[in-house]
Protein backbone atom coordinates (compact mmCIF):
# COMPACT_ATOMS: atom_id res chain seq x y z
CA UNK A 1 0.00 0.00 0.00
CA UNK A 2 1.11 3.53 -0.79
CA UNK A 3 1.80 6.11 1.69
CA UNK A 4 -0.72 7.74 3.35
CA UNK A 5 -2.95 6.20 1.97
CA UNK A 6 -5.98 4.09 3.01
CA UNK A 7 -8.08 1.43 1.07
CA UNK A 8 -9.06 -0.36 3.43
CA UNK A 9 -12.67 -0.99 4.12
CA UNK A 10 -14.81 -2.15 7.28
CA UNK A 11 -17.86 -4.84 5.67
CA UNK A 12 -20.59 -6.02 8.09
CA UNK A 13 -17.80 -5.95 11.51
CA UNK A 14 -14.64 -7.70 9.47
CA UNK A 15 -11.53 -5.39 8.52
CA UNK A 16 -10.75 -5.53 4.92
CA UNK A 17 -7.56 -4.74 3.27
CA UNK A 18 -8.96 -3.35 0.40
CA UNK A 19 -12.41 -3.49 -1.25
CA UNK A 20 -12.19 -5.69 -4.13
CA UNK A 21 -13.81 -9.82 -4.03
CA UNK A 22 -14.11 -12.26 -6.47
CA UNK A 23 -17.75 -13.16 -7.49
CA UNK A 24 -18.95 -16.36 -6.89
CA UNK A 25 -18.45 -19.16 -8.90
CA UNK A 26 -15.71 -17.66 -11.37
CA UNK A 27 -12.71 -18.48 -9.31
CA UNK A 28 -13.56 -22.00 -7.99
CA UNK A 29 -12.15 -22.61 -4.52
CA UNK A 30 -9.21 -19.79 -4.98
CA UNK A 31 -6.75 -22.83 -5.44
CA UNK A 32 -7.65 -22.52 -9.04
CA UNK A 33 -7.15 -18.86 -9.22
CA UNK A 34 -3.81 -18.94 -7.29
CA UNK A 35 -1.05 -19.96 -9.97
CA UNK A 36 -2.68 -16.54 -12.17
CA UNK A 37 -2.03 -14.09 -9.27
CA UNK A 38 -1.65 -13.81 -5.69
CA UNK A 39 -4.90 -14.06 -3.80
CA UNK A 40 -3.34 -12.35 -0.68
CA UNK A 41 -4.04 -9.17 -3.07
CA UNK A 42 -7.33 -9.26 -2.75
CA UNK A 43 -9.67 -7.99 0.43
CA UNK A 44 -11.77 -11.25 -0.39
CA UNK A 45 -12.41 -14.13 -1.93
CA UNK A 46 -16.19 -15.99 -2.25
CA UNK A 47 -16.04 -19.29 -2.37
CA UNK A 48 -18.37 -21.26 -5.50
CA UNK A 49 -21.68 -22.33 -4.07
CA UNK A 50 -21.34 -24.98 -1.69
CA UNK A 51 -24.43 -27.26 -1.26
CA UNK A 52 -25.13 -30.15 0.96
CA UNK A 53 -24.69 -32.47 -1.60
CA UNK A 54 -22.58 -32.73 -4.97
CA UNK A 55 -24.10 -31.42 -7.75
CA UNK A 56 -23.66 -32.08 -11.56
CA UNK A 57 -25.24 -29.01 -13.26
CA UNK A 58 -26.89 -28.80 -15.71
CA UNK A 59 -26.43 -31.02 -19.22
CA UNK A 60 -23.41 -29.26 -21.92
CA UNK A 61 -23.37 -26.28 -23.15
CA UNK A 62 -23.93 -24.08 -20.56
CA UNK A 63 -21.50 -21.59 -21.31
CA UNK A 64 -21.86 -18.71 -24.14
CA UNK A 65 -20.58 -15.66 -24.74
CA UNK A 66 -22.24 -12.78 -26.25
CA UNK A 67 -21.90 -9.52 -27.67
CA UNK A 68 -21.02 -7.28 -24.33
CA UNK A 69 -20.63 -10.51 -22.08
CA UNK A 70 -21.43 -14.42 -21.06
CA UNK A 71 -24.09 -16.47 -20.37
CA UNK A 72 -24.22 -19.07 -18.03
CA UNK A 73 -26.34 -22.21 -17.29
CA UNK A 74 -23.85 -24.19 -14.93
CA UNK A 75 -26.68 -24.94 -12.06
CA UNK A 76 -24.47 -24.39 -9.34
CA UNK A 77 -22.01 -27.55 -10.24
CA UNK A 78 -20.32 -28.19 -6.48
CA UNK A 79 -18.19 -30.38 -5.10
CA UNK A 80 -20.98 -30.92 -2.01
CA UNK A 81 -20.12 -30.02 1.63
CA UNK A 82 -17.75 -33.15 2.75
CA UNK A 83 -15.27 -32.74 -0.21
CA UNK A 84 -14.88 -29.01 0.41
CA UNK A 85 -14.28 -29.61 4.14
CA UNK A 86 -11.87 -32.38 3.14
CA UNK A 87 -10.15 -30.67 0.18
CA UNK A 88 -10.87 -27.06 0.09
CA UNK A 89 -10.64 -26.05 3.53
CA UNK A 90 -7.09 -26.90 4.30
CA UNK A 91 -6.28 -24.65 1.75
CA UNK A 92 -8.32 -21.88 2.35
CA UNK A 93 -6.64 -21.94 6.06
CA UNK A 94 -3.64 -20.72 4.09
CA UNK A 95 -4.83 -17.96 2.52
CA UNK A 96 -4.13 -14.52 4.16
CA UNK A 97 -7.55 -12.97 2.74
CA UNK A 98 -11.13 -12.84 3.92
CA UNK A 99 -12.48 -16.19 2.31
CA UNK A 100 -16.90 -15.75 2.12
CA UNK A 101 -18.56 -19.25 1.20
CA UNK A 102 -21.47 -19.03 -1.17
CA UNK A 103 -24.34 -20.99 0.14
CA UNK A 104 -26.82 -23.08 -1.97
CA UNK A 105 -29.80 -25.47 -1.15
CA UNK A 106 -32.86 -26.71 -2.44
CA UNK A 107 -34.46 -26.32 1.08
CA UNK A 108 -34.15 -23.95 3.91
CA UNK A 109 -33.32 -27.31 5.51
CA UNK A 110 -30.60 -27.46 2.91
CA UNK A 111 -29.03 -24.13 3.78
CA UNK A 112 -28.91 -23.91 7.63
CA UNK A 113 -27.22 -27.43 7.08
CA UNK A 114 -24.71 -26.02 5.54
CA UNK A 115 -23.87 -23.34 7.21
CA UNK A 116 -24.15 -24.72 10.81
CA UNK A 117 -21.20 -27.22 9.31
CA UNK A 118 -19.08 -24.35 8.57
CA UNK A 119 -19.97 -21.99 11.10
CA UNK A 120 -17.55 -23.74 13.02
CA UNK A 121 -14.72 -23.20 10.79
CA UNK A 122 -12.44 -20.14 11.62
CA UNK A 123 -10.97 -19.69 8.30
CA UNK A 124 -14.40 -18.66 7.24
CA UNK A 125 -14.72 -14.66 7.50
CA UNK A 126 -18.31 -14.96 6.66
CA UNK A 127 -21.01 -16.49 3.91
CA UNK A 128 -23.27 -15.13 1.24
CA UNK A 129 -26.14 -16.66 0.76
CA UNK A 130 -27.23 -17.60 -2.81
CA UNK A 131 -30.78 -17.28 -3.47
CA UNK A 132 -30.78 -15.44 -6.73
CA UNK A 133 -28.82 -18.22 -9.27
CA UNK A 134 -31.59 -18.19 -12.59
CA UNK A 135 -30.46 -21.32 -13.79
CA UNK A 136 -31.97 -24.18 -11.00
CA UNK A 137 -35.17 -25.84 -10.39
CA UNK A 138 -35.11 -25.64 -6.84
CA UNK A 139 -33.43 -23.32 -4.24
CA UNK A 140 -32.08 -20.13 -5.93
CA UNK A 141 -34.32 -17.19 -7.81
CA UNK A 142 -37.60 -19.50 -6.64
CA UNK A 143 -36.18 -17.85 -2.99
CA UNK A 144 -35.30 -14.84 -4.35
CA UNK A 145 -38.30 -13.01 -5.82
CA UNK A 146 -40.86 -13.51 -3.03
CA UNK A 147 -40.07 -11.35 -0.01
CA UNK A 148 -41.80 -13.40 2.85
CA UNK A 149 -39.60 -15.89 1.50
CA UNK A 150 -36.04 -14.19 1.91
CA UNK A 151 -36.80 -13.01 4.95
CA UNK A 152 -37.72 -16.33 6.36
CA UNK A 153 -34.72 -18.55 4.83
CA UNK A 154 -32.55 -15.31 5.82
CA UNK A 155 -33.82 -15.75 9.47
CA UNK A 156 -33.22 -19.35 9.39
CA UNK A 157 -29.58 -19.10 8.30
CA UNK A 158 -28.85 -16.39 10.38
CA UNK A 159 -29.45 -18.22 13.50
CA UNK A 160 -26.70 -20.95 12.64
CA UNK A 161 -24.48 -18.63 11.23
CA UNK A 162 -22.92 -18.01 14.66
CA UNK A 163 -20.56 -14.80 14.78
CA UNK A 164 -19.90 -14.86 11.22
CA UNK A 165 -21.59 -12.15 8.61
CA UNK A 166 -24.48 -13.21 6.62
CA UNK A 167 -24.87 -11.80 3.29
CA UNK A 168 -27.43 -12.06 0.83
CA UNK A 169 -27.23 -11.99 -3.31
CA UNK A 170 -30.11 -10.84 -4.73
CA UNK A 171 -31.43 -10.88 -7.95
CA UNK A 172 -31.97 -8.02 -9.80
CA UNK A 173 -35.34 -10.29 -12.11
CA UNK A 174 -37.83 -8.86 -9.50
CA UNK A 175 -40.72 -5.79 -9.69
CA UNK A 176 -38.66 -3.21 -6.91
CA UNK A 177 -35.39 -4.69 -5.74
CA UNK A 178 -35.12 -2.67 -2.70
CA UNK A 179 -38.55 -4.62 -1.67
CA UNK A 180 -36.41 -7.85 -1.66
CA UNK A 181 -33.34 -6.03 -0.34
CA UNK A 182 -35.67 -4.52 3.01
CA UNK A 183 -36.79 -8.41 3.51
CA UNK A 184 -33.44 -9.30 3.99
CA UNK A 185 -32.66 -6.94 6.00
CA UNK A 186 -35.80 -7.90 8.33
CA UNK A 187 -34.58 -11.37 8.45
CA UNK A 188 -30.87 -10.25 9.91
CA UNK A 189 -28.77 -9.82 6.88
CA UNK A 190 -25.46 -8.10 8.26
CA UNK A 191 -24.85 -7.13 4.40
CA UNK A 192 -26.31 -7.45 0.71
CA UNK A 193 -24.64 -8.21 -2.57
CA UNK A 194 -25.90 -7.12 -5.78
CA UNK A 195 -26.80 -8.00 -8.60
CA UNK A 196 -27.08 -11.52 -9.71
CA UNK A 197 -26.80 -12.50 -13.44
CA UNK A 198 -30.30 -11.69 -15.48
CA UNK A 199 -32.27 -14.43 -17.24
CA UNK A 200 -31.71 -14.24 -21.11
CA UNK A 201 -31.14 -16.55 -23.74
CA UNK A 202 -29.16 -16.65 -27.58
CA UNK A 203 -30.44 -18.69 -30.08
CA UNK A 204 -28.38 -20.57 -32.94
CA UNK A 205 -30.01 -19.70 -35.95
CA UNK A 206 -28.97 -22.34 -38.28
CA UNK A 207 -30.62 -24.84 -35.71
CA UNK A 208 -33.18 -22.55 -34.95
CA UNK A 209 -32.34 -24.06 -31.26
CA UNK A 210 -31.59 -22.66 -28.21
CA UNK A 211 -27.68 -22.77 -27.53
CA UNK A 212 -27.63 -23.49 -24.45
CA UNK A 213 -28.66 -27.11 -23.22
CA UNK A 214 -30.72 -25.21 -19.99
CA UNK A 215 -32.58 -22.67 -23.14
CA UNK A 216 -32.15 -19.67 -20.96
CA UNK A 217 -28.69 -18.53 -18.72
CA UNK A 218 -27.61 -15.62 -16.83
CA UNK A 219 -26.40 -12.61 -18.63
CA UNK A 220 -22.85 -11.83 -17.00
CA UNK A 221 -20.68 -9.05 -18.04
CA UNK A 222 -20.43 -5.27 -19.32
CA UNK A 223 -23.67 -5.39 -20.87
CA UNK A 224 -25.17 -5.59 -17.10
CA UNK A 225 -23.51 -3.18 -15.53
CA UNK A 226 -25.23 0.37 -15.86
CA UNK A 227 -28.41 -1.60 -14.70
CA UNK A 228 -26.65 -2.85 -11.87
CA UNK A 229 -24.74 0.10 -10.70
CA UNK A 230 -28.48 1.81 -11.17
CA UNK A 231 -29.76 -0.71 -8.41
CA UNK A 232 -26.82 -0.50 -6.38
CA UNK A 233 -27.90 3.17 -6.14
CA UNK A 234 -31.28 2.66 -5.51
CA UNK A 235 -31.14 0.23 -2.65
CA UNK A 236 -28.55 2.45 -0.94
CA UNK A 237 -30.88 5.33 -0.86
CA UNK A 238 -33.48 3.82 -0.01
CA UNK A 239 -33.07 0.59 2.23
CA UNK A 240 -29.35 0.16 3.17
CA UNK A 241 -27.97 3.29 4.12
CA UNK A 242 -30.96 4.12 6.42
CA UNK A 243 -30.33 0.49 7.89
CA UNK A 244 -26.69 0.83 8.18
CA UNK A 245 -26.19 -1.90 6.32
CA UNK A 246 -23.45 -2.50 3.80
CA UNK A 247 -23.31 -3.39 -0.13
CA UNK A 248 -21.43 -5.49 -2.33
CA UNK A 249 -21.77 -4.22 -5.61
CA UNK A 250 -21.33 -6.66 -8.85
CA UNK A 251 -22.52 -6.70 -12.58
CA UNK A 252 -19.54 -6.26 -15.52
CA UNK A 253 -16.91 -4.99 -13.29
CA UNK A 254 -13.68 -5.15 -15.44
CA UNK A 255 -11.53 -2.34 -14.48
CA UNK A 256 -10.89 -0.16 -11.74
CA UNK A 257 -12.60 2.71 -13.12
CA UNK A 258 -16.32 0.31 -13.17
CA UNK A 259 -15.25 -0.36 -9.61
CA UNK A 260 -15.03 3.01 -8.66
CA UNK A 261 -18.78 3.89 -10.20
CA UNK A 262 -20.08 0.95 -7.66
CA UNK A 263 -18.46 2.65 -4.92
CA UNK A 264 -19.54 5.84 -5.93
CA UNK A 265 -23.48 4.49 -6.01
CA UNK A 266 -22.70 3.15 -2.63
CA UNK A 267 -20.81 -0.02 -2.71
CA UNK A 268 -18.24 -0.71 0.26
CA UNK A 269 -17.04 -3.59 -1.92
CA UNK A 270 -17.38 -4.95 -5.10
CA UNK A 271 -16.64 -8.22 -7.05
CA UNK A 272 -15.32 -9.00 -10.29
CA UNK A 273 -16.42 -12.19 -12.07
CA UNK A 274 -16.85 -12.71 -15.52
CA UNK A 275 -13.63 -10.59 -16.42
CA UNK A 276 -11.84 -13.09 -14.36
CA UNK A 277 -12.27 -15.86 -17.33
CA UNK A 278 -9.75 -13.81 -19.85
CA UNK A 279 -7.66 -12.50 -17.52
CA UNK A 280 -7.11 -14.00 -14.41
CA UNK A 281 -5.66 -11.38 -13.08
CA UNK A 282 -8.30 -8.85 -13.17
CA UNK A 283 -9.03 -8.52 -9.92
CA UNK A 284 -5.90 -7.44 -8.34
CA UNK A 285 -5.09 -5.29 -11.45
CA UNK A 286 -8.55 -3.68 -10.20
CA UNK A 287 -6.88 -3.26 -6.38
CA UNK A 288 -3.71 -1.11 -8.43
CA UNK A 289 -6.08 1.31 -10.46
CA UNK A 290 -7.92 2.41 -7.53
CA UNK A 291 -5.17 2.70 -5.84
CA UNK A 292 -3.97 5.00 -8.55
CA UNK A 293 -7.52 6.68 -8.53
CA UNK A 294 -7.18 7.91 -5.09
CA UNK A 295 -3.61 9.28 -5.63
CA UNK A 296 -4.55 11.13 -8.50
CA UNK A 297 -7.49 12.61 -6.82
CA UNK A 298 -6.23 13.25 -3.65
CA UNK A 299 -8.25 10.70 -1.33
CA UNK A 300 -6.64 9.53 1.41
CA UNK A 301 -9.43 6.84 2.27
CA UNK A 302 -11.38 4.60 -0.48
CA UNK A 303 -13.84 5.40 2.64
CA UNK A 304 -14.60 8.49 1.33
CA UNK A 305 -15.83 7.54 -1.81
CA UNK A 306 -18.89 4.73 -0.56
CA UNK A 307 -22.19 6.80 -1.78
CA UNK A 308 -20.21 10.04 -2.29
CA UNK A 309 -22.40 10.52 -5.75
CA UNK A 310 -23.01 13.87 -6.35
Amino acid sequence: MRKNLDISVDFAGINLKNPVFTASGTCGYADELSPFMDVAALGGFITKSISLQPRKGNPTPRIVETDAGMLNAIGLANIGLDRFLDEKIPLIEELDTAVFVNLAGQTIDDYVAVTEKLAKIDAIAGFELNISCPNVKKGGITFGTDPEQIENITKHVKKVAGNKPLMVKLTPTVTDISVTAQAAIDGGADALSLVNTFTAMAIDIETRRPVLANRTGGLSGPAIKPIAVYLVNKVYNEVAKPAGIPLMGLGGITTASDAIEFILAGATTVAVGTASFPNPAASAQIVEGIENYCVEHGISSVKELTGALN
